[in-house]
């Protein structure tokens, strides 16, 4: 397995961001790959919400082109803020004005107040209301789903270059939230391995998966935030509700 990464091993690419303020190339490319990374929640948020009569993945990606072609940061204050509050206010943001223009469209270029709280019954589009707290629920929820299956993807990689993939498809079931993961005689047996060589084995595994969770939070966060707290914020979006948006 690799060698964990320091707390403060590099500048994350959340702080690099809002150095910059979108400015620079660099910037640019690590607000796209930060992007990039969380395209799942806010996908969830679009299906919950309604996109009308356009494919909810297509509303997904015409909100990252406006993030990153325009002047995406210019609300965000320096050095203030989790990249996952950021994306949701921005989500809201452009959900709201994407109603409003349908909403004026339809009614000849008017200026009309759309209720984002129930639906509109000409347009025949569920509407919800943007601050309801189910919203953030689902979002943080996707969100953490990222940071985990990312976690495990590296992990399995890992695992194929060490040349330990057969140990990790088994020993796997124990990075699992909720689910028993079994018996570890019986992974044992499977493995050709006597029981202490497991639980090392699983005590190894388990150790590297919260480095590779630290890292990538670490990179959503400025600099001064606490990734301790936001990966307790992640254990408590996994222990929510069970149902996906």
């Amino acid at each position: 397995m690799n060698a964990p990464e320091s707390d403060a091993f590099v500048t994350t690419r959340w702080t690099q961001v809002l150095a910059a303020r979108g400015g620079s190339e660099s910037a640019r490319v690590a607000l796209g790959e930060l992007c990039g990374a969380y395209y799942r929640p806010v996908l969830a948020f679009l299906r919950r919400t309604g996109t009308g009569a356009e494919e909810p993945e297509d509303v997904a990606h015409a909100f990252f082109a406006e993030l990153l072609g325009g002047d995406g940061l210019g609300g965000v204050d320096r050095g203030k803020g989790r990249f996952r509050s950021y994306l949701l206010g921005a989500l809201k943001h452009f959900v709201a004005n994407r109603h409003r223009r349908s909403a004026r469209k339809r009614h000849g270029g008017e200026v009309e107040h759309v209720p984002i709280d129930g639906g509109d019954a000409e347009s025949g589009e569920r509407i919800l209301d943007l601050a309801a707290p189910e919203l953030e629920v689902l979002f943080d929820r996707e969100w953490a789903f990222t940071v985990v299956e990312g976690a495990l993807a590296r992990l399995q990689r890992e695992a194929a270059e060490s040349g330990t993939a057969a140990q990790f498809s088994v020993l796997k079931a124990w990075l699992s939230f909720g689910d028993e993961p079994g018996s570890q005689a019986d992974a044992a047996a499977k493995l050709g391995l006597n029981e202490g060589a497991v639980k090392v084995a699983i005590h190894r595994l388990r150790r590297r998966f919260r480095e590779i969770v630290r890292m990538e939070v670490r990179q959503t966060l400025p600099e001064g935030l606490s990734v301790e707290e936001e990966v307790q914020n992640l254990i408590v979006a996994l222990s929510g509700p069970t149902g996906r948006g």
